[in-house]
């Protein structure tokens, strides 16, 4: 049975699902959709783990502070959930983009709080400044007039691959009621904080000592393959797959993949880890 939680963090509130049973798992999402995008992956991963699906600042049930944050303060008030939670085990961390580069500075500062770390589909270098001005017209477009079709269709163009966009419609349906239901002042606040302010996340890369996958989609535009061999190189114990069909949103485009991968990832590198 899922449980719902709500937790008070410095980031503002944050909403908890919690569902499964097993050895526990920490899912944070990607900016730009909520809780509902680990939907397809949950009953893969749910009959052996326990699932915590934790709803990022500014987005779906979650509030926001009032002013900016960082992601270094996101990892924070998810080791505060899992207090709050009573979880004391060391748990597996798996990020959709936003979520990744949560999970590595967690995994860095807190090492007996991180037991494994997957990164899906999470650039390492910050925005370039082709990637940042489009950003910057995005947010414009947003402010004046909020989820519209210009806004919501570029959204989806990037976070989607063309086979998802022309094939999977309840994908499409979710990735725009996502935009359609945020909050306007709060995930603009998400976009601002934790994208156009982020930085390069190869100096928290070297510091995780963990076993780490990191996964790309062969049309992820923001972090091609050959980007995902060279973060996994910074790695103590690093390993790298790509996801065909896919972009952004992994575990929305291809859950059976990524379920696949992570399972094996765990099955191996864990149990090595663990002995």
């Amino acid at each position: 049975m899922e449980q719902r939680h709500v937790v008070e963090t410095s980031v503002g509130r944050l909403g908890l699902r919690v569902t499964g049973r097993g050895q526990p798992v920490v899912l944070w999402h990607s900016l730009f959709v909520d809780d509902r995008s680990w939907d397809r992956l949950v009953p893969r991963l749910a009959p052996t783990r326990q699932l915590v699906i934790i709803t990022g600042p500014g987005h779906g049930s979650s509030g926001d502070p009032g002013r900016r944050y960082s992601n270094e303060e996101c990892a924070a008030a998810a080791r505060l959930a899992l207090e709050h939670l009573g979880i004391r085990l060391p748990v597996d961390w798996v990020g959709n983009a936003w979520g990744g580069h949560v999970g590595a500075i967690a995994a860095a500062r807190w090492p007996e709080l991180i037991r494994s770390l997957v990164m899906l589909g999470s650039p390492i270098a910050g925005l370039t400044r082709l990637e940042r001005a489009r950003t910057h017209l995005l947010l414009a477009a947003y402010r004046v007039s909020g989820p519209s079709p210009v806004v919501i269709s570029g959204t989806t163009k990037v976070m989607l691959c063309a086979r998802t966009r022309a094939d999977d419609a309840d994908a499409v349906a979710l990735v725009h009621d996502c935009l359609r239901r945020a909050d306007r002042r709060m995930l603009r606040n998400a976009v601002v904080s934790v994208s156009l302010h982020r930085t390069d996340l190869s100096v928290w890369l070297r510091q995780v000592p963990q076993p780490t996958l990191i996964v790309t989609g062969n049309d992820h535009h923001g972090f091609t393959p050959r980007q995902a061999q060279a973060a996994a190189r910074l790695l103590r114990h690093g390993d790298v797959a790509t996801v065909p069909a896919s972009a952004y949103l992994l575990p929305l485009e291809q859950p059976d993949a990524v379920a696949e991968l992570v399972s094996d990832f765990w099955a191996t590198r864990n149990v090595a880890t663990a002995l």
